[in-house]
This record gives structure tokens, C-alpha cells and sequence, in this order.
């Protein structure tokens, strides 16, 4: 008997196996989120303690920023070529490690240095965790399982305004420190959690390693209470009669559209929650302030991506993305034309449900528009995309903030608007289906 990675997956279907995983994966995930949203957290305290304005501390941004686009442009295509597992264990590592050592910087330079390469390992981290979490589940589950794993985020991002509320009521000299301490501290306890995750089956087959990967398998099964694989079997890949390429003539429509709405989503994203932090910490809007409406616009999170997990297994992966973007976009807009604290309320809550929504769809579609040889290729040129949506994001939202931060928050509906057109170019849907 012959069966594919996915049908014998599917033998034991999505059990104790797949929610170990997704703890592993979402601490991390969770740790990442705190690293990246630390940076409109930490940008005042920065600038305090080494005498810099609010736009040169932002500075550790930017370089955090370029070290994730470094790192997810160079891990994706190693990890198609040496393996999941191990691009995900010095990653992390290196996560742990250069994040931990930012709370001891001497300097602006040395901090500068450490965030970059913090950076470079989160950008390693991200599409490589989505890969490799897409080849452990089966079709019938998988894209509400990717969307959970983005919903760490979600957990990230209220830890980390927590810890910032907290450092601030406590009066904490140099508050930044303590916020990179606490987002260091998931990445460490991960190193040792990553021991536990096998390479890929997928992969493995693909390598042609078939004992490996029929072990890896059986592993699985025996897990989620089910049999192992009977003798006999043989796992096959499906037949591919030529290595595709990311935008060669079988998969430039949805390359373009899908690199196309990361770009724009992560443009977006960043211009206004770097921002954000800092414009509601230091006067917000009417009763819209400080750090308690922070924490209440992560917590609007979740719903967000609860929703997204139903969506994309029940109305599709690119109708749950259209939605949310515009859904988005909605919510851009209703800011520029509030006229009291409760719609600027409304409106904010509105963007915080719907983008992190908007990415849990994103996370969840584009691993499945690749193959396995491209899958970590693809994630990674995604995920590079955005950074350097987070790059120009501080820029642009510098430019257009100078006419009102109303108007800036008006030019991201229309960027968000256009990524949902930009998603037309793909045509493809893969819920419930197979990957190769």
C-alpha cells in the first residue's frame, strides 16, 4: 500500500501530537511577538537613557527590522536545502541569546548591534515555524491549527504591554532593559522545548529519506492513540516533473499576490502599532490612553484571530483574508473621521481585531500555496517582504504624520484596500486540500 505524507497523517488525524507542537511553536511565536512589538514599547526609555530623541531610539528598530528581513531571506532557503529542524534550533538559540544580551548594553551602538541580530533570528524563526507546523497537520485541520499558532501573537503582544504597564507604575529605572529581559525569557525555555520536535516527514521524503520519514510518521500516530503505519507501506510524494520556481509561469499569480498583500498588511501593521504605543502613552485620545487601553486593544486581539481559525476552514483561505482586509480597512477609515473618544475607541479596537485576523489568514494560506522543496523558500520571501513593509513603515508613517495622524491612519485604509485587490491575482483556494 502507498500512501501520501498527508494520508497517513490524516490516519491520526489532529491529537496530543499536534498540541504539543503548537506549545512549542506558540511559546516562541509568542517570544517573537514581544521582540518586535517591544519596539514601540521601549523607543522613550531608550531615548532617555542615552540622551537621543524618540526618532533616533527608533533607530533600533529599523535595525531590527533589517536583521529580520536579513534573517527570514537567508533561513527559508537553508532550511529547504539542510532541514527544519535544524535552522529552528539555531535560530531560536540565537534569539535567546542576542535577545538577552540587548538588556546589558553598554551603548547605543552595542544595542543597536544586539537588535539587529535579535532580529536576524526572529526573521529566521517565523517562516520556518510555519513550514515546518503546515507538514505535521493534516488537510482537514490545518488551517485553523496555523491560525491558532498565530494566536500567540496575540499573547506575545498582551504580555508584553503588561510588562511595559507594570515597569511604568513601578517607577523602573531604564524600563527597556526589563522589557527586553521579559521578551528574552520564552526563547530561552524554547531552546530546550525544540529537542522534542522531529525533522519533517515531508522534508525527509523529499530527500529521499523514507525511513525517516515513514519513523517520524509512526511517531505521530502512536502519539494521537492511533496505529502505526502497517508493513508494507510505502510513503510516496506526489510526482512533480519539474522543480517550480516562486515565479515561474505556475506560480507567479499567486507569488505576486500574495508577496503583494504581506507587504502591504505589514506596512500597515507597523505604521500605526510603532507608533501607537508611544501616541496613546503620552496623551491618546480623550479617555483613549496610556497603557490600560493598550492592553485592552491586545486583548481584541484574540477574537480576531478566533475568528479567522473559523473562517478559513469554513468559508476558505482568500475569502477570510479579503474579509479581514477589509474588515481592516474599515476600521482605518472610521478613525479618520471620528469625532469623539468612543468612535477613536471603536475604531482602534476595529484595526487590532482585524489585522491580527488579517495575518492569522495570511499564515495560514501561504504555506499551502508552495510545495515542499519551495514551501520554506516561499515563507521566508513572504515574511522578508514584510520587513521590509516594517522597514519603510516608521518613514512613511514619519512623512504623512506631519498632516495629522488621522491622515496617516487614512493612507493605510487605502494600502490595505489595495492588498485585498492584490489578493485577486491569486487563484488558487487550498482548504481541505493536499500538500505536495
Amino acid at each position: 500500500m502507498n500512501l501520501t505524507i498527508d494520508e497517513a497523517l490524516a490516519q491520526g488525524g489532529a491529537g496530543r501530537f499536534q498540541r504539543r507542537l503548537l506549545g512549542i511553536f506558540g511559546l516562541v511565536w509568542a517570544a517573537d511577538a514581544m521582540q518586535v512589538i517591544a519596539i514601540g514599547f521601549t523607543a522613550a526609555s531608550i531615548a532617555a537613557s542615552f540622551g537621543l530623541t524618540v526618532p533616533q531610539a527608533l533607530q533600533t528598530g529599523t535595525l531590527f527590522f533589517l536583521g529580520m528581513f536579513a534573517g527570514a531571506t537567508l533561513f527559508g532557503r537553508i532550511a529547504d536545502r539542510i532541514g527544519r529542524r535544524n535552522v529552528l534550533l539555531v535560530t531560536v538559540g540565537c534569539d535567546a541569546v542576542f535577545g538577552l544580551a540587548s538588556v546589558f548594553a553598554p551603548d547605543i551602538w552595542s544595542l543597536m548591534l544586539l537588535r539587529f541580530l535579535t532580529g536576524m533570528a526572529v526573521g529566521g524563526t517565523l517562516p520556518v515555524d510555519y513550514a515546518m507546523m503546515a507538514e505535521f497537520l493534516p488537510p482537514r485541520n490545518r488551517g485553523r491549527w496555523l491560525v491558532w499558532l498565530e494566536g500567540f501573537w496575540a499573547i506575545g503582544t498582551i504580555a508584553i504591554a503588561l510588562t511595559a504597564w507594570i515597569v511604568h507604575l513601578a517607577g523602573a529605572a531604564e524600563p527597556w532593559r526589563w522589557i527586553f529581559a521579559v521578551a528574552a525569557l520564552p526563547a530561552l525555555i524554547g531552546i530546550w522545548l525544540r529537542l522534542w520536535v522531529p525533522e519533517s516527514p515531508m522534508y525527509l521524503l523529499r530527500k529521499g529519506d523514507e525511513a525517516r520519514a515513514r519513523a517520524v510518521i509512526d511517531r505521530v500516530l502512536t502519539a494521537n492513540g492511533a496505529r502505526a503505519l502497517p508493513q508494507g507501506t510505502r510513503l510516496t510524494a506526489p510526482p512533480v516533473t519539474a522543480q517550480p520556481r516562486l515565479f515561474g509561469p505556475e506560480l507567479r499569480g499567486r507569488s505576486l499576490g500574495i508577496f503583494a498583500a504581506w507587504f502591504l498588511v505589514s506596512l500597515s501593521y507597523y505604521g500605526v502599532f510603532v507608533w501607537l504605543p508611544a501616541e496613546l502613552a503620552k496623551g491618546g485620545f480623550g479617555f483613549v490612553r496610556g497603557y490600560g487601553f493598550l492592553v485592552l486593544m491586545a486583548l481584541a486581539q484574540l477574537p480576531g484571530y478566533a475568528l479567522a481559525a473559523h473562517g478559513v476552514e469554513s468559508w476558505g483561505r482568500k475569502p477570510t483574508l479579503q474579509v479581514f482586509l477589509l474588515l481592516s480597512a474599515a476600521g482605518c477609515f472610521l478613525f479618520t473621521v471620528a469625532g469623539s473618544p468612543w468612535l477613536v475607541a471603536a475604531s482602534l479596537l476595529l484595526m487590532s481585531f482585524a489585522l491580527l485576523g488579517t495575518w492569522g489568514a495570511l499564515y495560514a494560506f501561504t504555506p499551502e500555496l508552495y510545495p515542499t522543496g519551495l514551501r520554506g523558500t516561499g515563507m521566508g520571501t513572504a515574511s522578508a517582504v514584510a520587513r521590509v513593509g516594517g522597514l519603510l513603515a516608521p518613514s512613511l508613517m514619519g512623512y504623512v504624520v506631519a498632516r495629522g495622524f488621522g491622515v496617516a491612519i487614512g493612507v493605510f485604509a487605502a494600502l490595505l484596500l489595495l492588498a485585498a485587490v492584490a489578493t485577486l491575482f491569486i487563484r488558487a483556494e487550498t482548504r481541505n486540500r493536499s500538500i505536495v
